[in-house]
């Protein structure tokens, strides 16, 4: 019996999902500036921060919105609700349908945020909780589906928490084998600069450039990814 070459499993097809989860880090840094910088120091990516910023708000610190952080909070689980779902139903186990159906949507409401931000005011309520609840839940259903692709050291794509405590303590400084530290360390790099980019492009140009930006770089990981690490 001949095995089928790896250039026929449709698994293979596409970019390996290692590099593509690394540049999705890096968007969700872009995010996290954008929403951050540019909608009232709320988080639609990260949401150990928002918890901390809705204790802030709770406590009555100025320049934090419980309102913003409550609806970002809600649109992300709702978000990882329906990823589940996808998960359970889309692409009869196949990682690269579940990945690029996903990476898919979630630029669509990357675009869809942008397309809001261009024709809505700069400070209009109409346009701030819009870009949040569509950014926290583009956020919310692609982790949802990165958790299920269960790619080691790459489970999450929009904190950096466990990925940082495991550089250390699995180094060798930690006495560990220093396993995926080099995964982990290009997770690192890559959200500090989706961040930078991300915080450079709405202090000079506003949220809406920025957001067609990481919808365009979502669009075409979807047309990429592989099923593949």
């Amino acid at each position: 019996m001949t095995t089928e070459p790896a250039a026929k499993d449709p698994e293979a097809r596409g970019a390996r999902l290692t590099p593509v989860l690394l540049a999705l880090t890096g968007v969700s840094g872009l995010i996290d500036a954008i929403s951050y910088l540019g909608l009232g120091h709320v988080f639609t990516a990260n949401m150990t921060g928002n918890v901390v910023v809705l204790g802030f708000a709770a406590a009555g610190a100025p320049g934090f919105s419980a309102r913003h952080t409550v609806t970002s909070l809600a649109f992300f689980l709702a978000g990882a609700a329906t990823g589940g779902r996808v998960v359970r139903r889309v692409g009869d186990g196949s990682r690269r349908t579940r990945a690029r159906v996903t990476f898919a949507a979630e630029a669509v409401l990357l675009a869809a945020a942008s397309a809001v931000a261009f024709v809505t005011a700069e400070h209009g309520r109409v346009r701030v909780y819009a870009v949040i609840a569509l950014t926290a839940y583009a956020m919310g259903l692609r982790n949802a589906i990165v958790q299920k692709l269960a790619v080691p050291a790459l489970t999450t794509t929009t904190v950096l928490t466990m990925t940082l405590t495991g550089l250390a303590s699995d180094s060798h400084a930690g006495g560990g084998p220093g396993s995926h530290s080099l995964r982990r360390t290009a997770a690192v790099i890559a959200m500090f600069a989706g961040a930078v980019l991300g915080a450079a492009l709405v202090l000079h140009h506003g949220i809406a450039l920025p957001l067609l930006v990481a919808a365009a770089t979502s669009g075409a990981l979807a047309l990429l990814a592989s099923g593949k690490e």
